[in-house]
């Protein structure tokens, strides 16, 4: 049986092929190079490779958000503060905001995610933890002193990333169980119950 769509919302495809792809690609490759790094082999080869990828992704994101779909462009989920303050009034709400896209406080957890993730492989590839073998390909390039500052923050941040994925999660959870909508299945098929007021 078909569960009843609300008056003034529709079903509306707001994900495409790519960014879904980019999110679970993403999933992988951060939780992987997270493990790998935290956990081992002592010789990060695997972890090396999963960073690379995390690289690629990003690049794409970035490169994604100025030339992709509406719902997935910078400029459509940059949102002032007030709005975003207004939006946050309502997660007291026990109600679905059907928000077409990323709501005020997704695009902050977007940026942040982003932000921390291009620090973190920003430092690792110029990171040297004087073991003569885990050496980031760049790290020759800066001083032994830059490589000792890279190598501490791209330790320090992973456990900011643990944080935030953590958080991510939590909201995740918070939005099914207390908001009673699904943030999951619209981003496996791109498929999201959105208002069709977007004023």
């Amino acid at each position: 049986m078909t569960k009843q769509i609300p008056e003034g919302v529709s079903r509306e495809k707001i994900w495409d092929i790519g960014t879904r792809l980019f999110h679970w690609a993403l999933v992988i490759c951060v939780v992987a190079a997270w493990g790998l790094g935290k956990f081992g082999p002592n010789i990060m080869t695997l972890h090396f490779y999963f960073g690379y990828a995390v690289i690629a992704l990003l690049v794409f994101r970035i490169l994604w958000g100025l030339v992709g779909p509406a719902p997935v462009r910078f400029v459509n989920f940059i949102y002032g503060p007030g709005k975003t303050l207004k939006y946050a009034a309502t997660l007291k709400d026990r109600k679905p905001s059907y928000w077409p896209g990323h709501n005020p406080i997704g695009a902050l957890s977007v940026f942040a995610i982003l932000a921390i993730l291009i620090a973190q492989v920003s430092t690792g590839l110029f990171a040297d933890p004087d073991d003569y073998i885990n050496v980031g390909p760049l790290a020759d390039m800066v001083s032994s002193g830059t490589n000792r500052t890279a190598t501490r923050l791209h330790n320090q941040m992973s456990t900011v990333i643990l944080l935030l994925v953590l958080l991510h999660v939590a909201a995740i959870l918070f939005y099914k169980r207390f908001k009673g909508e699904n943030l999951v299945t619209p981003m496996i098929t791109g498929w999201k119950l959105v208002r069709k007021d977007r004023s």
